[in-house]
């Protein structure tokens, strides 16, 4: 009889998964289409769901909890931060029109790559200002990891 593989780091995994948000609801799911492959320590997971997959055996079929901020970290107030519109406009569509909750685009400072903001709230019209969170949308949200290892290299 052939043991298993287990994951270690650096395996190269092919597998079923699903992440459940606080709801219950799914926020990725695999096991409905062909299943994904990844390496571990390349940042494609957290590294939260990366050490609870480490000692599972090819075939494993388990769920886990992630606490809140565990695999996406905590909220953290600092990354709540007011944007000027007239900058979003100097910088972007300048007849874009805004709303909570839209998902904007801000360029980094070196101009190489972006990060995404979520606009939460909405100055008076006589201040000019958005109130955006830089967060990750699941910072502080508890989780549920499904998965099923198909393969372990």
């Amino acid at each position: 009889m052939v043991n298993a593989q287990q994951v270690q780091p650096g395996s190269f995994l092919t597998l079923h998964y699903r992440l459940t948000g606080p709801d219950g609801a799914d926020l990725i799911n695999t096991f409905s289409d062909k299943p994904a492959t990844l390496s571990l320590g390349t940042g494609e997971l957290a590294p939260a769901v990366e050490r609870r997959l480490i000692g599972l055996a090819e075939g494993a079929h388990t769920t886990f909890q992630l606490a809140p901020g565990e695999a996406f970290g905590e909220r953290n107030l600092e990354l709540l931060q007011r944007v000027a519109l007239s900058v979003l406009r100097a910088h972007g569509d300048p007849d874009e029109r805004y709303g909570v909750g839209d998902v904007v685009q801000f360029p980094t400072p070196d101009g190489q790559g972006a990060f995404a903001g979520v606009l939460r709230q909405l100055g008076p019209p006589e201040e000019d200002w958005a109130l955006f969170d830089f967060n990750h949308p699941l910072a502080g949200q508890p989780l549920s990891f499904e998965v099923q290892l198909i393969g372990v290299l």
